[in-house]
């Protein structure tokens, strides 16, 4: 019972903000409104249930705490004021759910362009994901103090935005998406630490994703992101041995796959390059299911996954996506092709450059040039089970 309001009030989170946000302004005070309220709620519900209308109870609640909260802030005519504006405003309805693309407004309100994008990652876990600034200082290993520092700018810069979906909203929804997909990466793969993964960092993103598809369920790059996501976590239990260790995917025991996620990811891939045109995202999200439905890492059909980033280098010719692309060249044809292809890029791909290249160095036969590339990259990453991985693939190789 416990779990299930948990979850409720996970989810009513974002949109109670939001309709705070909407109806009074004031970022932080609306935020410690609604976390007295879903406290309130913590305290109240397993015993007395859960109202009919859970939102409606949450902002109504969180109304009351925010006017409090503003009425003893202010001098007495601001107050006066103050109150007689409220309460005016409250009696439209306080009771009503919020609107349905409140939490789509909030993450456009944290995806502000005036934000950098360190800080609309932390204002989106932080407003949107609920979680706290420790989990978030925890996640970037930053002190909490750094981050809510943050954290506190970035409320400061979006201060006095109007709140609401913005009228170029199509030209921001790339920049929310972005975002997203960067907490998505973050946890699927830690950038550093002794884990390879943040479950719950890559669970929350597609959580608010799935979100964001529900209000959006006809953008297509929406539901590409959702199931690049879906297609991409469905393998996450088995990249990890016992002890934490890195599986390559060539590696890895396909039965532990997550059937139902691919199927789902497939599912909304499909449809959405059925109404065209293709993005970036949906051509991702192809590419992992061509991986996902191979029965065997022999059976990958790498001609198609080769024709596919042919069309994702044209649309986003980054260096991850062209590093990808290499590898897609070696395995149609062969090592040395893609080595060619790894000698123009820049050095932005970093270690997976040189951890690649061991790869196909290894792959050629050539064993003293591969362990020298591996122990290069092993000394370019701080995640520690990458590390131990690339340093184990070099040793091998020792004479």
């Amino acid at each position: 019972m416990r779990d299930t309001i948990e979850d409720l009030l996970r989810r009513c989170a974002p949109q109670v903000l939001g309709a705070l946000i909407r109806r009074y302004g004031h970022f932080d005070a609306a935020e410690d409104a609604v976390q007295e309220a879903l406290l309130a709620a913590a305290g109240q519900w397993p015993s007395a249930g859960v109202p009919d209308n859970p939102r409606g109870w949450l902002i109504r609640v969180a109304s009351r705490k925010l006017t409090d909260a503003l009425r003893s802030e202010e001098a007495r005519r601001a107050r006066e004021e103050r109150a007689a504006a409220l309460a005016v405003r409250e009696t439209s309805g306080e009771d009503r759910a919020p609107r349905e693309d409140d939490t789509l407004s909030l993450l456009f309100l944290c995806c502000h362009p005036d934000l950098t994008p360190p800080a609309r990652i932390a204002l989106t876990l932080r407003a949107v994901g609920g979680l706290t600034t420790a989990e978030i200082a925890r996640a970037h290993l930053v002190p909490e103090a750094t981050m809510a520092q943050r954290i506190s700018r970035a409320k400061q810069k979006v201060r006095g935005v109007r709140f609401g979906r913005p009228d170029n909203w199509e030209e921001r929804l790339p920049a929310v998406l972005q975002i997203l997909y960067l907490i998505f990466n973050e946890g699927y793969t830690a950038t550093s630490g002794t884990s390879l993964q943040r479950r719950d960092l890559a669970g929350e993103a597609i959580r608010l994703t799935r979100e964001v598809h529900r209000l959006l369920p006809e953008a297509g790059e929406v539901s590409g992101l959702l199931a690049l996501m879906l297609l991409t976590d469905a393998r996450r239990d088995a990249r990890t041995g016992p002890h934490g260790e890195l599986v390559p995917l060539d590696e890895q025991d396909r039965e532990r796959w997550d059937k139902a996620a691919i199927d789902e990811g497939v599912a909304l891939v499909t449809r959405a390059l059925a109404r065209g045109p293709a993005g970036p995202y949906q051509v991702r999200a192809a590419i992992a299911a061509v991986h996902d439905e191979a029965p065997s890492a022999e059976a990958t059909d790498w001609q198609e996954i080769l024709g596919l980033y042919d069309v994702l280098v044209r649309l986003v010719p980054g260096p991850v996506e062209r590093l990808n692309r290499a590898v897609a060249v070696a395995m149609v044809d062969g090592p040395y092709a893609g080595l060619a292809e790894l000698d123009v890029l820049e050095e932005a791909a970093g270690h997976r450059r040189d951890a690649v290249r061991g790869h196909l160095l290894e792959r050629a036969g050539e064993p003293e040039a591969a362990r020298a590339a591996y122990e290069s990259a092993a000394a370019q990453t701080l995640s520690l089970p990458e590390q131990r991985y690339l340093q184990a693939r070099a040793a091998r190789l020792r004479p």
